[in-house]
């Protein structure tokens, strides 16, 4: 048989996780694909060039 301690641990860390997926949860409208980020940092005209100067 069990502790009474080891028990009551048990059943304290059941309630914990009974709790979080208990809350309520809310669910967002997502575009399905989302733009790609070298579109939206950058328009098209400009040159995607990078520079690296080692001094």
């Amino acid at each position: 048989m069990l502790d009474a301690y080891i028990i009551e641990q048990i059943r304290k860390r059941e309630e914990e996780r009974r709790r979080i997926y208990e809350r309520p949860a809310l669910e967002l409208p997502l575009p399905e694909e989302p733009p790609r980020r070298r579109e939206r940092e950058q328009p098209e005209d400009e040159p995607s060039h990078v520079i690296v100067i080692d001094l």
